[in-house]
Parts: C-alpha cells; sequence; structure tokens
C-alpha cells in the first residue's frame, strides 16, 4: 500500500509540476497561453492534495501543537492526551465527511461541467469525500492503537511498518 501511494503521489506531483511548467513556458515565454490548461491542472492537484492529507494521516505526521507534551511526565498522560487528541479529530473529521458526502451527492446531481474544456467537475469534487474517509478511517486505526497500548501497555505499540 505504501509503495502503491507513494508512486501515485510522485506521479500526481510530476503532472502538476510538468503542467505548471508548461503554463509559465507558453504564457510568458512565447506568449501562447494554452486554453483549458488550468482546468485539467484542477483534476491532478485535488487529488494530489487530499491524496496527500490521507497519507500524513496514515503515517500520523499531521503538524501539531502539542504543547500540553511538555508539562505531561508519565507515558500513561501521553497515551490519553493521544486518545483525546485522536477523539477531537474523528469528531471533526466525521462531521467534514458528512459535509463532503453531501457536496457529492450535489455535484452527482448537478453534474457541471468546465467552463472551456467541458470537462465534468464531478472526479474533482469527489476527491473530497474520498479523502475524508480515508483519513477518517487511518484516524480511528490510530485511535485504536492509543487504546490499545493506553489500557494493554503490555502490548506495547506496533512498529511503523504495521500501516504499510
Amino acid at each position: 500500500m505504501t509503495r502503491i501511494a507513494s508512486v501515485l503521489l510522485t506521479v500526481l506531483i510530476c503532472l502538476v509540476a510538468l503542467g505548471q511548467f508548461v503554463q509559465v513556458i507558453t504564457r510568458y515565454v512565447l506568449e501562447i497561453p494554452v486554453m483549458g490548461l488550468e482546468e485539467s491542472l484542477l483534476y491532478p492537484t485535488l487529488w494530489l492534495y487530499m491524496l496527500g492529507a490521507v497519507n500524513a494521516s496514515r503515517e500520523n505526521t499531521h503538524i501539531r501543537a502539542n504543547v500540553l507534551e511538555i508539562f505531561l511526565s508519565t507515558e500513561r498522560q501521553h497515551q490519553v492526551l493521544a486518545v483525546i487528541g485522536e477523539v477531537i479529530s474523528l469528531a471533526v473529521g466525521i462531521w467534514l465527511t458528512t459535509w463532503a458526502w453531501d457536496f457529492t451527492k450535489y455535484s452527482m446531481w448537478v453534474w457541471r461541467e468546465s467552463p472551456t474544456l467541458y470537462l465534468p467537475t464531478f472526479y474533482v469534487d469527489v476527491a473530497l469525500f474520498v479523502g475524508m474517509v480515508l483519513m477518517m478511517t487511518f484516524s480511528a486505526w490510530h485511535l485504536l492503537v492509543h487504546l490499545r497500548t493506553l489500557f494493554f501497555p503490555a502490548a506495547g505499540t506496533p512498529s511503523k511498518g504495521a500501516l504499510k
């Protein structure tokens, strides 16, 4: 799974970088802008953002401001704080996922198209819902790991490769 995610994210970022490079060269050097390039770049860009967030959720490497950890001295206190953080993340994430689902249903019903190339924007819009579902799945997994470590400290934490 890690290998597939890495390859997919690499392909997406290369597509976005190449598209931006072509846009800059054609617009500012050749002074011949490519019509619809921005619209077509919307697809890999939004999927890149959402799958990047999913990858950060899978690796549990989101940016955090854990100021409270400075004042906590035991591993148990750290685990309690981690559980609280995961529960809050899960609650907010599920709330946002329901919004993303409503937006996805609306997008499917309306079936908008991009203004220049007439590409269906549903395939861009659905990235939000797919990404949120995957992020909430990994958040729930991390919550279970923290709960297991909190209540069964002898079991220990799984290796970093356990989610791969």
